[in-house]
Parts: C-alpha cells; sequence; structure tokens
C-alpha cells in the first residue's frame, strides 16, 4: 500500500462537500455530502444491534438488492443528531432526505445513500437537513480541501479528524482508495463502529467489493473498543465507480488479492485512529495475541484483553497489573492453559516482563509505569498454544470519559 493525498476526494470522479445546517451544533458544519460523477457499485456493513436507526434501514435495503446497489451515487451525512429510536418519523425524514439530493443532483433517490450520527430518540429536523442538502450539492469539489472539511463535519466528540487515502497498481493502473470516519464513543462493533465512508475509483463487482470490504472489517473495525457499546447508527459503506480504468475484478485473483489487501491495510489504520481517539482517553492500547491455537481463538482473546474495564483503567493509572490481563484472557471463552501464558508491556520507555509460565516476573514497578506512560501501551500475550495471532485495538478509562457522557446531551 501506498498512501496518497487526501480523502474521499482522492480517487478520481469523487467529490465531497460540507456545510452548516444548525442541526444542533452552531458555529460548524454538521453535513456533509460524497458524489461520484458515475453511477457506483456499492457495499456495506451496519451495525448487528436489533435497535438500528433509520438510515441504517435505508442503506440496507439499497446495498442488498442487485438492481439500487449498482448504480450509487451519493452520500449525505449529519452529525448531531442519530435519527435512532424515531419511529415512521425518521423512516420518513430519510425519505425526505434523499429526495431532496436526488432533486438538487439530478438522480434518484434510491441512487442516494444516507448516515446520521448524534443524539438518539430526538427527532431530526428536516427542514433544515434539506436546506443543508441543498447547500452541499452547491459546494462540491474534488479538491482534497473538500474532503478535509467533510471529514470535520461528521465529527461529534471527535477530537481529531479521521481520513486516509492509499493507491496501489492493478491491472497495470493505478487504482486509489480514499476514506473519511469518525467515531469515538459507543464502540463495541460486530462488524465496524460509527460512520465510515470509503471511496475508490477500482473497477470491481458488486459480490468482490462485498467480499474484499467484509475481508477487510474483520481484522480493522471489527477488533476495536472503546467503551463495550454498540451504537444504533454504525455503518461502514464503500463506493467504486471503475474510473481508474483496471480491467474489472469479477473474481478471486491476483488483482483482487491487492485490492483486498490495500483496504485492509487502510482501514487498520483509519480503525486504530477511533481507537486511540476514544472519549477521554490519553493512550491507545494495542492487545497482541499470539501463539494461540486458532485464529478464532485469537481474536476472541485480543478483544477481551481491550474490553477490559479493569485494564483500561489499569493503564490509565500506568500501573503494569498483569492479574487483569490474565483474567480477561480466562473469561474471553477461549480454550488454553493459563500455566502457559506469558504477559508482556511495551511502550515508548521499553518494554517489561509482567508474567511468564502464568506467574508473576518480579520486575522494576517504577520502570513499568514508564512503560505503560506512553501514548501507545502494546499488551503482549503468548499463549504458547500454537501458530496463530490477532491484534485488537483500544484506549485506556479515564475520568473524562465519564464526564463527556455525563454531560452529552446537555
Amino acid at each position: 500500500m501506498k498512501e496518497a493525498n487526501g480523502g474521499v476526494t482522492a480517487p478520481g470522479g469523487f467529490r465531497a462537500a460540507s456545510a452548516a445546517a444548525g442541526i444542533r451544533y452552531t458555529g460548524r458544519d454538521d453535513m456533509a455530502m460524497i458524489v461520484s460523477d458515475a453511477p457506483c457499485h456499492a457495499a456495506g456493513v451496519f451495525t448487528s444491534n436489533v435497535v438500528c436507526a433509520a438510515p441504517v434501514r435505508w442503506d440496507r435495503r439499497i446495498v442488498r438488492e442487485s438492481a439500487s446497489r449498482e448504480q450509487v451515487r451519493c452520500v449525505v451525512v449529519n452529525a448531531g443528531i442519530a435519527n435512532a429510536c424515531t419511529g415512521q418519523d425518521g423512516l420518513d425524514a430519510c425519505e425526505k432526505t434523499a429526495e431532496a439530493a436526488a432533486a438538487a443532483l439530478g438522480l434518484s433517490r434510491d441512487q442516494v445513500l444516507l448516515a446520521s450520527t448524534g443524539v438518539i430518540g430526538s427527532p431530526l429536523p428536516v427542514d433544515k437537513v434539506t436546506a443543508g442538502v441543498r447547500m452541499l450539492a452547491e459546494q462540491l469539489s474534488d479538491s482534497p480541501e473538500a474532503s478535509e472539511a467533510a471529514s470535520k463535519a461528521i465529527m461529534t466528540t471527535d477530537t481529531v479528524r479521521k481520513e486516509i487515502a492509499a493507491a496501489c497498481e492493478i491491472g497495470g493502473k493505478t487504482v486509489t482508495i480514499g476514506a473519511i470516519s469518525k467515531g469515538v464513543g459507543m464502540i463495541e462493533p460486530n462488524m465496524c463502529t460509527m460512520l465510515c465512508f470509503v471511496t475508490t475509483d477500482a473497477a470491481i463487482s458488486c459480490d468482490m467489493l462485498d467480499k474484499a470490504l467484509r475481508y477487510a472489517v474483520r481484522d480493522s473495525y471489527n477488533m476495536i473498543s472503546v467503551d463495550g457499546d454498540m451504537s444504533t447508527n454504525d455503518t461502514l459503506v464503500i463506493l467504486a465507480n471503475g474510473r481508474a480504468g483496471n480491467p474489472e475484478i469479477t473474481g478471486e485473483g491476483a488483482d483482487y488479492d491487492t485490492f483486498a489487501q490495500t483496504l485492509r491495510e487502510l482501514l487498520i489504520m483509519q480503525a486504530q485512529k477511533h481507537a486511540a481517539d476514544g472519549e477521554g482517553a490519553t493512550a491507545l492500547i494495542e492487545a497482541h495475541v499470539v501463539h494461540a491455537d486458532t485464529d478464532e481463538n485469537a481474536r476472541l482473546l485480543a478483544k477481551s484483553v481491550i474490553n477490559s474495564m479493569l485494564t483500561k483503567a489499569a493503564v490509565f493509572g500506568h500501573d503494569a497489573n498483569g492479574g487483569r490481563i490474565l483474567c480477561a484472557l480466562g473469561y474471553s471463552g477461549a480454550s488454553f492453559d493459563p500455566d502457559q501464558v506469558d504477559l508482556t508491556a511495551l511502550g515508548e520507555a521499553g518494554e517489561v516482563v509482567m508474567y511468564r509460565a502464568g506467574a508473576k516476573v518480579d520486575y522494576d514497578e517504577e520502570f513499568a509505569t514508564q512503560v505503560l506512560s506512553g501514548k501507545k501501551v502494546t499488551l503482549l500475550c503468548d499463549m504458547h498454544a500454537g501458530d496463530a495471532q490477532a491484534r485488537a485495538w483500544g484506549c485506556d478509562l479515564s475520568y473524562d470519559y465519564v464526564k463527556i457522557n455525563a454531560d452529552y446531551r446537555s
């Protein structure tokens, strides 16, 4: 993978815009639009929460129907209000938003995908949203600045914007993939987290695009957590308009492998930004499980460590409390021999072995505190059971997490 400049406007034929619609925030943009100049093949993954937002229901229908998923042209996003738990009014708001975008761009409403983020249960002010759609349509640009502005507009409690682009060679052509995303709280996915929008100029069939997306999400967005709460609005969609001119990828092979691997690496980098920017976070935690017996167990073990509230609190306190990590491994659901496990913490100051063969090692507590005091802490869990490994990412649990979420609606 070769990193490229920009985000969703980096691939050929894509434009973006942002606008201040005044949905909930004042003094900032709170809507974004991404448009392709040509019809796109689309794929998406969404929250598995039974309580899902109206735009999730809208998008699922479009990306799962054979006719509509080959003709998508636009994504409209609003921040501030989630349009979740809003009943029929929420579905009506989706319809009116899509119709407004279609009218402004000369499309049909089924060519428009939607996403919302923010407060759950509040009605979406449709008049403000549709007015925002018209403003967005007038400001579309393929500049890097347009993607940057869109990445800022979709933020809620994020402290930094999340944008990335990368290029690879497929069939003698340069294929570019770009993304913007948001989400730093209510993150415990069973597919992805919060909102992520990916564009590519690759020529690829809908089926292979869907396959590549699910492969990439497995090791990226499915392996992060901030607080153990799954959102009602999780949406990750990818649009492919074929402008790169590569031979269309219609099956497995070298071209598919290149595309899928590039997408995977890009989404891993993007997913880590979510974990590092977790609400109130001061450190990124990486759980790296090695020598597990199966891939599935490696993933279970790694996710269990980064989901452990006690482990997260220990990292925040710079406390090398390996017993909490062993405990989290033990209730993960994976089977292993605890008397074989080695635990090592790695940070900017170096590394410290905390447990060897399941027993605590006599280490320098002061140095261990230094190891756990950096911006990134890696918890290496050697299971001594096989050849499988997995990585998961989370963040520490600080006092500010409670403050942010106690005041979220006020």
